[in-house]
């Protein structure tokens, strides 16, 4: 008996160690990791990191505590992955916003929760204009939507309807507009479980009202490579860098704008570096184009700058994840550095000093004293002898002083009489006397 007794005991101990936490969350720890402002590359960098923070100290539970107003798709994919790829239970808060990229991110959690003002949708693909993208882009992420959402037990049709304006959900949207969930909607279609209005609410709903709360919050590197790699601020940056280093080169030694134009480079790999999008290979390779760069002024033939130049781009290129993205940045960097040079020239140019180092203001006109040929006016009417032949130009000794001329016509034999009859500068006309 004694021994069926421990038996027992030991059992129910083992079953104990295996059940999960109890009702009221006590000892369980909950991750909370924000996804705040707009969805771009560096904001998957920030979740990498939350994400293996939680599994590293093994998490009961995670809450993305969203308001976004969408974002990246590419981005969006990338983050979708990296929460599909843990472990512990994934789940989102939508205290305002879940728009376009971020409702896509929601959809890949295992369960949502929503703010009785919130709202999730409106997920269309859109170029940089502004502009609904082309049918190859709408058609993938319609099928990536519909997929995330069919995987977790959602309906896929509501997700289509986020993307495609004619999908027909009258109960839902008007006709040819994109679907916007907000909270009693989303909790009837059953792309909710719950409307709470707070975090401890939330909480206190699932069971973890005494659990172990631990928030993580993007780091000041990790915020700092957010704003430098969002899609607005990359061009700007490398319009001031490409800005800077024109005028550096037409200014003497090392000053302010190539301190300007370096800088922004740095700042642009800088925060491309921490967001995991820029390797080493990239920083090498620019590293690489500096350099030849600068032997371009001790070198002659301009291959070397050439190199350089086509360096430093293509490591920009390399860093900025996104082929087609950072090109157009490049581009429009180019563009607007021109423009601004440009204006600056115009409005400025007399006024700074500066631009006397790129533009040439002083003229080695007449009025300055300054004479490029002396005219001989007084050979006018005068005579003289070929001592060439003059096939049209040749020479003539007129008084004793041989002079290059050009024949008024075609031809003139040596040893012919002929009479200077026009005069412009260094040439000298003549014509034969019959």
């Amino acid at each position: 008996m004694r021994k069926v007794l421990i038996a027992i005991s030991m059992l129910a101990a083992l079953i104990l160690s295996v059940l999960p936490v109890q009702a009221d969350g006590k000892g369980a720890n909950v991750y909370v990791i924000p996804i705040n402002k707009e969805v771009e590359k560096g904001l998957s960098a920030y979740l990498k990191r939350a994400i293996n923070t939680a599994e590293e100290n093994n998490a009961d539970l995670i809450i993305f505590d969203m308001n976004t107003p969408g974002g990246l798709v590419e981005s969006a994919r990338d983050i979708g992955n990296i929460i599909s790829n843990t472990e512990i239970k994934t789940l989102t808060f939508v205290n305002s916003w879940a728009i376009s990229a971020g409702a896509y991110i929601a959809l890949h959690t295992d369960e949502i929760y929503m703010k009785p003002n919130a709202t999730m949708g409106a997920s269309a693909v859109v170029d940089e204009a502004g502009n609904t993208a082309g049918e190859k882009a709408q058609s993938m992420w319609l099928a990536a939507m519909a997929g995330v959402a069919e995987e977790h037990g959602r309906n896929p049709e509501i997700a289509k309807a986020m993307v495609k304006g004619d999908i027909d959900l009258p109960e839902l949207k008007g006709k040819g507009e994109l679907l916007t969930l907000n909270a009693k909607q989303a909790l009837k279609v059953k792309y909710s479980e719950g409307t709470v209005k707070d975090i401890d609410e939330l909480l206190a709903t699932l069971g973890y009202g005494d659990a172990n709360i631990h928030t993580v919050k993007p780091t000041f590197a990790e915020s700092f490579a957010r704003f430098i790699t969002n899609p607005v601020v990359v061009p700007i940056l490398l319009s001031i860098a490409s800005l800077g280093l024109v005028l550096e080169l037409y200014s003497p030694g090392f000053g302010l704008p190539g301190g300007m134009g370096l800088s922004a480079l740095l700042l642009f790999f800088y925060g491309h570096y921490v967001a995991g999008l820029a390797g080493y290979e990239a920083i090498i390779l620019f590293v690489l184009g500096i350099l030849l760069i600068a032997a371009e002024f001790f070198l002659a033939g301009g291959i070397a700058g050439l190199l350089g130049t086509v360096a430093v781009i293509g490591s920009i290129i390399m860093a900025g994840g996104n082929v087609l993205h950072i090109t157009i940045s490049i581009v429009v960097a180019l563009f607007l550095s021109i423009l601004v040079i440009i204006i600056m020239l115009k409005v400025f140019g007399k006024r700074m000093n500066i631009f006397k180092k790129l533009v040439l203001t002083d003229s080695t006109n007449t009025e300055s004293g300054y004479v490029s040929n002396v005219n001989r006016l007084e050979l006018i009417g005068r005579e003289g002898v070929t001592v060439t032949p003059l096939r049209p130009s040749g020479t003539v000794k007129v008084d004793d002083e041989r002079l290059d001329v050009v024949a008024e016509g075609s031809f003139i034999e040596n040893h012919t009489k002929v009479k200077v009859v026009k005069v412009e500068g260094s040439r000298i006309v003549v014509r034969e006397i019959q």
